[in-house]
């Protein structure tokens, strides 16, 4: 017998003796859930919708409410109150952005408008300002679309604002761009989509005085194949079942970026905020130019940039929570 094997048995010695006697026996204390807000432009690429799944899936995560940004912002609300509802999840609070105008199609608009319609909407922005008085200094923000209501809640409350414990937000460019395929060569930085959409509301973001982690094109670029994707829709709970079919109205719409296979842009901010040990950062000073660039500048860091993320971890934990056979409630 080893001195381990010898270490279990007393061990299981001592919780029936626990047991026996009725004295209280307590698993070792876990970490409590962070506290966050998701603001995501859910509803025309199908990352969003991967992204909001692995938050609802993740035990690492109290979720305060979930706000959605730019274009259709009342459209977004009511896909996301489906996907709620039908997961198990209705009692988590959604607010509605700030509406603009886009040229982005709106690819799951089919399944959002059998969604149920949100009245008396509780705007984004207000939203965000009151949680945060709430919980000061307890507050993740998982900033997945154009920044547009960080910067109207900057604009209106900067001081409330910066009671945010931190933004984690998938957004930029900083030294590589755009990839087709990893058999291509990244191209050069990129003006990406979610800071070029609003680059004041992005500007106003990098300079609040938040303690922020960004998770750039050089990091997020995640493809999800087939493999994984059969594996992931053939697991048949409320969760997957709602994904394959956002996915299949994804891949069926006409837009600029559509192909069979999804890239993971917004599920690699939610995997870091769950493990960081999967984007490790670097401390940079991140400016946002007049045309939306992210450029790396000298100066004191103002943000934890992760410049390469560990793909088939974060894959993993994407399998690993969304295949587990139901998602209960929280």
């Amino acid at each position: 017998m080893t001195l381990s094997m010898l270490g279990l048995m007393r061990a299981g010695r001592w919780v029936c003796l626990c047991l026996a006697l009725g004295l209280a026996f307590t698993a070792p204390a876990q970490a409590a859930p962070q506290r966050v807000i998701v603001d995501a432009d859910i509803g025309d690429d199908i990352d969003d919708a991967f992204a909001l799944a692995l938050v609802l899936a993740s035990p690492e995560f109290e979720v305060v409410g979930i706000t959605t940004s730019w274009g259709d912002t009342a459209l977004r609300a009511r896909l996301v109150q489906r996907l709620l509802r039908e997961t198990g999840h209705a009692e988590i609070p959604v607010a509605q952005g700030i509406a603009t105008l886009s040229q982005t199609p709106f690819t799951q608009a089919r399944w959002a408008q059998r969604g149920p319609a949100v009245d008396r909407a509780v705007p984004a922005v207000d939203f965000l300002l009151d949680s945060i008085r709430r919980h000061p200094g307890e507050i993740t923000l998982l900033a997945l679309g154009p920044l547009t209501n960080l910067g109207a809640a900057i604009a209106r409350d900067p001081a409330t604002f910066r009671g945010l414990k931190r933004i984690v937000l998938m957004g930029g460019s900083v030294r590589s761009g755009y990839a087709k395929s990893p058999f291509h060569a990244p191209r050069p930085p990129d003006k990406e989509y979610n800071i070029v959409s609003d680059i004041a509301a992005a500007q106003a973001v990098f300079g609040a005085g938040v303690s922020l982690a960004m998770m750039p094109l050089d990091a997020t670029q995640i493809r999800f194949e087939e493999t994984a994707r059969n594996a992931l829709f053939a697991q048949g709970t409320p969760l997957t079942d709602a994904l394959a079919l956002l996915y299949h109205q994804w891949i069926d719409a006409y837009q600029p970026w559509s192909s069979l296979t999804p890239t993971l842009f917004d599920v690699v901010p939610v995997a870091y905020a769950i493990d960081p040990s999967l984007c490790p950062t670097t401390p940079l000073r991140i400016a946002v130019d007049e045309q939306g660039a992210t450029r790396e500048v000298t100066g004191v860091p103002n943000a934890q940039v992760c410049l390469a993320s560990d793909a088939a971890r974060v894959q993993g934990l994407v399998m690993q929570r969304l295949r587990a056979p139901a998602t209960a409630a929280r």
